[in-house]
């Protein structure tokens, strides 16, 4: 049985907590700074206050639900210490953090899963399917604006200390593009704007940015987290080839700040000139399935022995793009990703 401890209790790291007790695994400890509430189901196992303090448990397997900045230190301590590890997005903060990560996996033989979770998802991965039968080569039109308020803008306000929304959120569908096209990008030009006071000087809370790849594909990503936000068009998402076009149709469905909405398509419109098809998507995974699903490659990719050097050069590939845009936008200039060492 495989020993896990979860760093980091949020959303996702309960969630994540919650798929191991499902899966059965030997939960040795919880991790959290704070004091919070638990569920019924993990209330009974160990707690800690410290990454250090949960580490002399000897697990197998770690799984880092912390903050952004915390992400690429606590990777390679656990992986030092001879554990696998399940990191949430993004992998790290810079580009040479989750190299160095990615590195340390490679050096001690371990399996890094990085939290991607629309790659587990049934309705994406035929989502990416449809639009690659397609052929490039493609337009991206992607985003995922949040109204946020209350608890849900406070937690953004938290993250944007370290993470804009642009490479918190942008990863997962800078990855979906990168999946579609497979090839490299060449140029990435942002743009982004701080819309509150609330939120600390040198950050903003809506960004955009345009990426080219090499085959002449062109993507476009927005996010915006606050109270400010409009719920209209919050969730657009169209793949466009020379040969048709693959859309989500049920995108407008719910609160933007309901994180199930962000998951689930609903249907897919796959467009050729000579007629649509509508791929209806019924009876999709909610959030903790898709976590519990999550967990469970996890697991197999320990047991089996599955490789992960493609899924690791993808975590940075697509990380370095969206740190690209925020690059970007806080100089006023496109960035080349063709440039060594990016």
């Amino acid at each position: 049985m495989t020993r896990v401890l979860i760093v980091g209790l949020g959303n996702m790291g309960l969630s994540h907590a919650l798929a191991h007790h499902h899966a059965g695994s030997e939960i040795v400890g919880l991790v959290n700074r704070s004091e919070i509430a638990l569920s019924d189901a993990l209330v009974g196992y160990p707690r800690f206050t410290s990454f250090e303090e949960g580490m002399e448990t000897k697990p197998d397997l770690v799984i880092i639900a912390t903050y952004s900045d915390s992400h690429a230190d606590f990777a390679c301590a656990a992986m030092e210490a001879g554990a696998h590890v399940f990191v949430e997005k993004p992998l790290a903060t810079t580009v040479a953090d989750a190299r160095r990560v990615v590195e340390t996996a490679q050096r001690l033989n371990r399996k890094l899963v990085v939290g991607y979770i629309l790659r587990h998802h049934p309705s994406w991965v035929r989502l990416i399917d449809e639009a690659r039968n397609l052929g490039g080569p493609y337009v991206f039109r992607l985003n995922l604006n949040q109204q946020s308020s209350g608890v849900e803008w406070e937690t953004h306000k938290a993250l944007m200390l370290t993470t804009s929304p642009i490479v918190d959120c942008g990863v997962h569908y800078v990855d979906v593009m990168c999946q579609i096209t497979d090839a490299d990008p060449v140029r990435v030009h942002g743009m982004g704007l701080r819309l509150s006071a609330e939120i600390a000087e040198g950050m903003y809370n809506y960004g955009q940015f345009q990426v080219i790849f090499e085959d002449g594909s062109v993507g476009w990503y927005e996010a915006g987290w606050g109270p400010m936000m409009s719920e209209t068009a919050f969730f657009v998402k169209d793949i466009v080839s020379p040969n048709g076009s693959v859309s989500i149709t049920d995108g407008n469905k719910g609160a933007s700040a309901d994180i199930d909405c962000h998951t689930k398509v609903g249907g897919i419109l796959v467009h050729r000139p000579e007629g649509d098809q509508t791929i209806e998507m019924p009876n999709e995974p909610g959030h903790q399935e898709l976590c519990d699903a999550e967990q469970s490659y996890v697991l197999r990719a320990i047991h089996e022995n599955i490789d992960l050097t493609r899924h690791m050069s993808d975590a940075v590939q697509s990380l370095a793009i969206c740190l690209a845009a925020d690059e970007s936008i806080r100089t006023g200039h496109p960035v080349s990703l063709k440039e060594p060492n990016l």
